[in-house]
């Protein structure tokens, strides 16, 4: 079971606490950290000191870590356009020696489009779609050859299909609660599908839906890796968790019935209930960056029993 570390930082977090955030993942044997895309705060916190930019963040953590892999949950389809969100994670890909991951979704969060002047179309799904096509495409072009492409959303013409990253494939994640669209597209695009927050049972279901889905793209269904992404909320004993909880405005029993939460012990025994069901990875989300406590005790107390 891989661990993996993910942030929130539009609730509030300089590319300082990133740093050290991500250097900690590292120091303390973690798989990878891991960002949302996002520009806008969410609930009743302040988001100071202000929005950091996903890829900009992950440029800069990928010349400052040298292990872990790097990358977004998700990156919203409506904040760039294909050909451009290519060239950079390829080229953040490059700077990090090939440790990117692509995590793409259509983008949701209508206020934070609003608040910066980012156009928030009505067909987010199917220009996901077309994105998924051109970004996969660009980067599956041979050295020499052009890309084109002529999509309802977006058409290029003889693109020379560079930068090219420096994995021979960047591992693209797609996930969701969608029944329909969003299996067949990780069953086409994916490598890794992602249940965000969701209930082991969910899990099951949606894990299933995206094998069958592969299947019926030609695929394996074991081709993806199959991941959750949940809160995490840890203590050595119940005052610790309660007062991580409150540090997140959290109560301990919605924690422990949504998240990982509770002592290590109920945390290893949460994520073996997902383990029975598929999932490979999990993606503990850390909201209160200042608590580096918090990761270490996840660390030598959780990881080390899995």
């Amino acid at each position: 079971m891989d661990l993996r570390i993910f942030t929130e930082p539009q609730q509030g977090a300089t590319y300082d606490t990133l740093l050290a955030v991500a250097k900690a993942t590292e120091d303390l044997g973690f798989d990878a950290f891991f960002r949302s895309d996002h520009y806008l705060r969410m609930g009743s916190v302040d988001g100071l000191p202000g929005p950091t930019d996903a890829w900009i963040t992950l440029a800069g953590l990928a010349r400052e870590t040298k292990r872990i892999r790097l990358g977004t949950l998700m990156t919203a389809g409506t904040f760039r356009l294909p050909g451009v969100l290519a060239i950079q994670v390829a080229q953040v890909d490059q700077m990090s020696g090939g440790r990117v991951e692509l995590g793409l979704g259509a983008g949701w969060f209508e206020e934070e489009h609003k608040a910066y002047g980012i156009p928030f179309p009505k067909e987010k799904f199917a220009r996901l779609e077309e994105q998924l096509a051109i970004v996969t495409g660009l980067w599956e072009t041979e050295p020499g050859e052009t890309f084109s492409y002529d999509g309802t959303h977006y058409q290029l013409t003889d693109s020379p299909a560079l930068p090219k990253p420096a994995q021979s494939k960047v591992p693209v994640l797609i996930g969701g609660h969608g029944a329909s669209r969003t299996p067949r597209l990780a069953g086409r695009y994916a490598d890794e599908f992602n249940m965000p927050f969701a209930s082991v049972e969910d899990s099951e279901r949606q894990f299933g839906r995206v094998r069958a889905a592969a299947e019926q793209a030609g695929r394996k269904g074991s081709d993806l890796v199959y991941s959750n992404a949940l809160v995490a909320c840890v203590g050595k004993d119940d005052a610790e968790v309660a007062r991580r909880a409150a540090a997140i405005g959290r109560e301990v029993e919605e924690l422990k019935a949504n998240g990982l939460a509770g002592s290590p012990a109920e945390v290893v025994d949460r994520i073996g209930r997902f383990a029975e069901i598929g999932s490979q990875r999990i993606y503990f989300q850390i909201l209160d960056l200042d608590d580096l406590d918090h990761l270490d005790l996840i660390s030598s107390q959780v990881q080390s029993q899995l």
